[in-house]
C-alpha cells in the first residue's frame, strides 16, 4: 500500500469524496452531513492523504487544525473495492503519526450514529478513540456521535 501526502490535484480523491458526499443524504438529513465539500477540500488548514493499492486509489484521510493544540480527522473513506482490508487503519496511523509530529495534544473527530458507521466507530476506538462531546463548530445531533483522543498530556 502507498500512502502519500495528496494535492487532489489529479481529481481522484475528489471524485472518491463526492461519491461519498452523495451517499450520506441515505444516512443522515442534510443538516447532519459533515462531510467536506468539493469546495472546501483546497482549506490550507488542512492535509490530505491517499492511499493506493497496484495503482488504484484504495482510500484517503485528513487531517484538519482546529487550534494549536487540537486538530480533527476528516474525509475518511475507503474505496469500496478495499473496504475491510486495512486501507481506513493504515491512513489512520499515518494521520495520527503526523498530529503527534505536530504536536497536538488532542485529536477529534465526528462520524454518523446509522449502523453503516459501525465499522468505522468500531476502527476508532481500537485506536483508543473514546466518546466525547461536540468540539469545533459541531453541536449535538442525533445523527452524529463524537470522538477524541488525547495525544500528549
Amino acid at each position: 500500500m502507498d500512502i502519500k501526502i495528496d494535492d487532489l490535484k489529479d481529481g481522484k480523491v475528489v471524485a472518491l469524496l463526492k461519491a461519498h458526499l452523495q451517499k450520506m443524504y441515505d444516512y443522515s438529513p442534510p443538516e447532519s452531513v459533515h462531510a467536506l465539500d468539493h469546495e472546501k477540500l483546497k482549506d490550507p488548514s488542512i492535509t490530505f492523504w491517499s492511499a493506493s493499492i497496484g495503482g488504484v486509489l484504495a482510500g484517503c484521510g485528513a487531517l484538519k487544525a482546529l487550534t494549536s493544540d487540537i486538530a480533527e480527522i476528516k474525509s475518511m473513506k475507503t474505496a469500496d473495492l478495499f473496504l475491510r482490508k486495512g486501507v481506513a487503519s493504515r491512513l489512520l496511523e499515518e494521520i495520527l503519526a503526523e498530529a503527534k509530529g505536530r504536536d497536538y495534544k488532542i485529536i477529534s473527530l465526528e462520524t454518523g450514529t446509522h449502523k453503516a458507521f459501525l465499522p468505522a466507530v468500531e476502527m476508532y476506538r481500537k485506536y483508543g478513540f473514546v466518546e466525547c462531546g461536540p468540539f469545533g463548530e459541531y453541536t449535538l445531533d442525533p445523527h452524529s456521535c463524537f470522538f477524541s483522543k488525547r495525544l500528549q498530556p
